[in-house]
């Protein structure tokens, strides 16, 4: 596990500053959670640690243990970006499908390794969507198609987990259990969570922070106590998520929150 350090991040789009100087550390092996408002720019930052941007960027990724962040990232998004001719094993495998060199094409060794297709049915069985292996995704419920983009995140083994939202669009009680499916199964993983729900990113997150303002910028981080996925009848977490939305409602007052550093 290590640390992933933001350092002086900027980007602009012309004449737009969506943030700058922007400062975060991802702790290894933790849930970061991210709030903000539509147009504020969390995307924008997932986008520019995945080296994925558009527009004019500067600052640093750093990781703690010296090597480069490229190629140890996963990324989750709200939509299941499912592909609907592939059955959801050729979904949950295509990264797999796609790295595969030319000398096993031209050999025409099989697209799946027995243990290539021994592990995404291990994955599938850890999501419980054993018996969905061979099906194509349109027969799927929302609440599936999430579990199979969960598999295929799995699936890239990747120490750094970026999820923009990947719950947002479920019912309550599949959000929830989605959530808490995957605190169990990113455990040690490091993972970086956009959200717009106050009450999502105070169950899962080790540290939540809100990013505001034009450039955006980060408040302190708020560090909920307890393990993750934190209970719903924890008394003091329901009280924070009233003081959260308050000051989501009221971006302008900055009174500090309790467990905030």
């Amino acid at each position: 596990m290590f640390d992933v350090i933001i350092q002086d991040a900027s980007l602009r789009f012309g004449n737009h500053c969506v943030f700058e100087k922007l400062n975060l550390t991802l702790k290894g092996g933790k849930w970061t959670c991210l709030l903000g408002g539509s147009g504020v720019g969390k995307t924008s930052l997932l986008r520019l640690i995945a080296d994925l941007p558009a527009g004019e960027t500067d600052g640093k990724i750093l990781c703690q243990d010296g090597f480069p962040v490229s190629n140890r990232i996963a990324w989750m998004a709200q939509q299941d970006l499912l592909l609907p001719w592939f059955t959801v094993l050729e979904n949950i495998t295509l990264g797999q499908r796609l790295r595969r060199s030319w000398a096993d094409i031209l050999k025409r060794r099989p697209i799946l390794p027995p243990e290539v297709q021994d592990k995404a049915m291990s994955i599938l069985e850890k999501v419980g969507l054993t018996e969905k292996a061979h099906v194509l995704p349109q027969t799927l419920s929302g609440g599936q198609r999430q579990r199979a983009a969960l598999a295929r995140t799995l699936m890239e083994n990747r120490p750094l987990v970026l999820m923009d939202e990947p719950f947002g669009a479920l019912d309550a009680i599949t959000r929830l259990n989605l959530q808490d499916l995957a605190c169990e199964l990113l455990k040690n993983r490091t993972v970086l969570l956009i959200t717009h729900d106050p009450l999502e990113a105070l169950r899962l997150g080790h540290d939540v922070y809100h990013l505001r303002g034009q450039p955006a910028q980060l408040t302190d981080a708020i560090t909920p106590p307890g393990e993750i996925p934190r209970s719903l009848e924890d008394n003091n977490l329901m009280a924070l998520q009233g003081k959260l939305l308050d000051r989501l409602r009221h971006e302008s007052l900055l009174e500090p929150l309790a467990g905030e550093q």
